[in-house]
């Protein structure tokens, strides 16, 4: 049996159907070479069947060959008579879109002039059918023309259909939902996530929010803690200190008269351990636990410091001079 080929608008019109992809003004990557069946009829009353457009995706797999798009179907008018039937584009794959079928087409630079600039607005797919069931087989190209069979769209149209299909997935709808069903969800949407703003706003979980009276009451508390911790360490230290210049004092190795110079050597960082190591190394001299000046010691040795003040320079090893300008300092 011979399976006959249907050519619109060369054999005479059948149909045609394209959806304009190019907004700015270039030729679509994609175009409806099929529309959704099973039922689909020509304005000149003929009609054809496509019951599985997978199919039709699967024949043009199977011939392994990218199909061309001409001018007017000149493939089937000019080219037996050995014309010039140049190829304006190639449709490289083919696949299904909610029933329909679609083509990618690879456009010659002459083909996509002529489409941008509205030459040519639509086109005519090529197909084969079984004469009896009149059910599409395969593809075989198709034409850019003028004079459609069908309710088409033009390729250039700057308001391009949009494939509801592949929405109507991402919102977990059936392919078949409409333009409606899409909106409704859409706005069902959207009004879920207003309300679940709202309901944080107002209730926000409290194991991420805290009232800010509660969170200022708690902060006020650690640092005062922290203050009270700080005023006790301090407390604590100077108390270390005293104990441990009064001790040397009472043990006969640091004058009294030098009491405040030691407490204050003693607060710098490292002092306690300094004065710790001086005092070990000190033997203990009677001299020290007078205070005051010793006027007898300053007629026998005739220096201006007292004695607990020379016992310093020994234990230190500097000068009267260098002590007495220390001191004044």
């Amino acid at each position: 049996m011979t399976t006959p080929l249907a050519a619109p608008d060369a054999l005479p019109p059948a149909f045609g159907r394209a959806l304009a992809l190019n907004a700015e003004g270039g030729a679509p990557g994609w175009i409806m070479l099929l529309p959704k069946g099973p039922a689909i009829e020509g304005r000149d009353g003929r009609q054809w069947r496509m019951s599985d457009p997978a199919r039709i995706v699967a024949a043009f797999a199977a011939n392994r060959a990218a199909l061309p798009v001409d001018l007017e179907h000149s493939q089937f008018q000019r080219a037996p008579q050995a014309l010039e039937a140049p190829a304006m584009g190639w449709i490289e794959e083919v696949e299904t879109r909610d029933g329909a079928v679609w083509g990618r087409v690879d456009w010659t630079p002459k083909g996509a002039a002529l489409v941008a600039d509205k030459s040519y607005r639509y086109s005519s797919p090529v197909f084969t059918f079984d004469p009896r069931s009149r059910e599409v087989a395969a593809l075989r190209g198709a034409g850019l023309v003028n004079r459609p069979n069908l309710d088409t769209a033009a390729l250039n149209r700057s308001d391009s259909p949009m494939d509801l299909s592949k929405i109507a997935a991402a919102l977990g709808l059936p392919e078949t939902a409409s333009a409606e069903d899409i909106l409704a969800a859409i706005a069902a949407m959207k009004n879920e996530k207003a309300e679940l703003a709202a309901n944080r706003a107002a209730t926000p979980p409290a194991d991420k929010f805290v009232a800010i009276a509660t969170y200022q009451t708690a902060l006020n508390r650690a640092e005062t803690a922290e203050r009270a911790l700080a005023a006790q360490a301090q407390a604590a230290r100077e108390a270390e200190i005293a104990a441990l210049v009064d001790g040397a004092v009472e043990g006969g190795k640091v004058a009294p008269a030098d009491k405040d110079f030691y407490l204050a050597a003693c607060r710098a960082e490292g002092g306690v351990e300094r004065f710790k190591t001086f005092v070990g190394a000190k033997a203990v001299d009677p001299a020290a636990r007078k205070s005051g000046l010793d006027d007898k010691a300053l007629a026998e040795t005739g220096s201006k410091l007292t004695a607990d003040e020379l016992a310093v320079c020994r234990a230190v090893g500097v000068s009267e001079e260098e002590y007495r300008k220390a001191r004044g300092a």
